[in-house]
């Protein structure tokens, strides 16, 4: 775990980093997260790039419908611009879909997260744990690893407790 810490801190800097890397510790203890997936790019024995899934569930869908969310994914400045974050994404889709999740979804860079087949999900029917504000509202998105699963579910996203927080929610 220290490495991942390292890197994060790095990724999102003094401010955040440590924040974000006691997150991503709290998440790898929290069995509300579970099934989680979590990911490293490896380069020249150092980690470069880092990626977590866990569980979510949508509220008042039935329990058939599995989902997950993205939270979060850093590469290391050296290393950005180089698809490292591509391939993680598209290496955790690949798990996941196999696994049978259904929906994946992420708070992020609206002009980034289109690119490996996300779109926005509150127009789809599906709101955040907490309100996320209109001018942001292109940043919580969603992606169906099984289609047809997009217009037979909708609601509120549930996940683990400790990503059950306000301050996790703006972008």
């Amino acid at each position: 775990m220290a490495d991942i810490s390292a890197l994060l801190t790095t990724a999102f800097g003094a401010g955040q980093g440590p924040e974000i890397a006691a997150l991503v510790s709290d998440l790898l203890d929290d069995p509300s997260a579970r099934p989680l997936l979590s990911l490293a790019a490896i380069r020249n024995g150092h980690i470069i790039g880092y990626i977590l899934f866990t569980h979510t569930r949508i509220a008042g869908s039935e329990p058939s419908v599995s989902s997950a969310i993205l939270a979060p994914m850093a590469v290391h400045p050296d290393h950005q611009g180089r698809g490292v974050g591509g391939r993680l994404i598209a290496a955790g889709l690949k798990q996941l879909k196999a696994a049978g999740v259904d929906l994946v979804f992420v708070l992020g860079h609206p002009g980034y997260y289109p690119r490996y087949g996300f779109d926005p999900a509150g127009a789809r029917g599906f709101e955040a744990p907490h309100p996320i504000p209109a001018e942001h509202a292109a940043a919580w998105m969603v992606q169906a690893l099984r289609p047809g699963v997009i217009g037979t579910v909708s609601g509120q996203l549930v996940c683990a407790d400790t990503l059950n927080d306000p301050r996790h929610w703006s972008e």
